[in-house]
């Protein structure tokens, strides 16, 4: 994008987020200290105070009705991302190689997979390939049959 005399100017995708976020965070910052709560609550007569007391007690039920049905929607959310947890099928294998040397002689790599969670922790559990560290060794259970004479 070229900008005033000719000088390339180039805005990177991550600076755009970083500008955009930034001026997020200045709006809602003059937002929070200019305040959005009108204080004046007319003039009124110290004989009928009706008016001003009903607009604080009104005050006082929202705040408390908002952090009411504040806390009941973050006890849902957190419920059903808890619940869902479990359900999740996605997963993320991480491949290492091992030198083995063969029999005859040869040096070759094995790849060994380890399954890691979303924070890239190994899950103690065998890889879903069957060539882990980890993983049970395959045995035979099946006994030869004897040969016909």
């Amino acid at each position: 994008m070229q900008v005033g005399g000719g000088c390339d100017f180039k805005l990177m995708p991550m600076k755009m987020n970083r500008i955009v976020f930034a001026g997020a965070v200045a709006v809602s910052a003059g937002f929070l200290l200019v305040g959005c709560a009108r204080t004046e609550f007319g003039h009124t007569s110290p004989y009928h105070p009706g008016p001003v007391a009903g607009k604080a007690v009104g005050l006082g039920v929202g705040v408390v009705a908002g952090n009411a049905v504040g806390a009941g929607v973050g006890v849902v959310e957190g419920t059903a991302a808890g619940l869902a947890a479990p359900f999740d099928t996605r997963y993320h294998m991480v491949r290492s190689w091992k030198t083995e040397v063969t029999s005859d002689g040869r040096t070759i790599q094995v790849p060994v997979d380890i399954l890691v969670d979303k924070y890239g922790r190994p899950v103690n559990m065998p890889a879903p390939t069957g060539n882990s560290p980890d993983a049970p060794p395959t045995t035979s259970t099946v006994t030869p049959a004897r040969p016909i004479k």
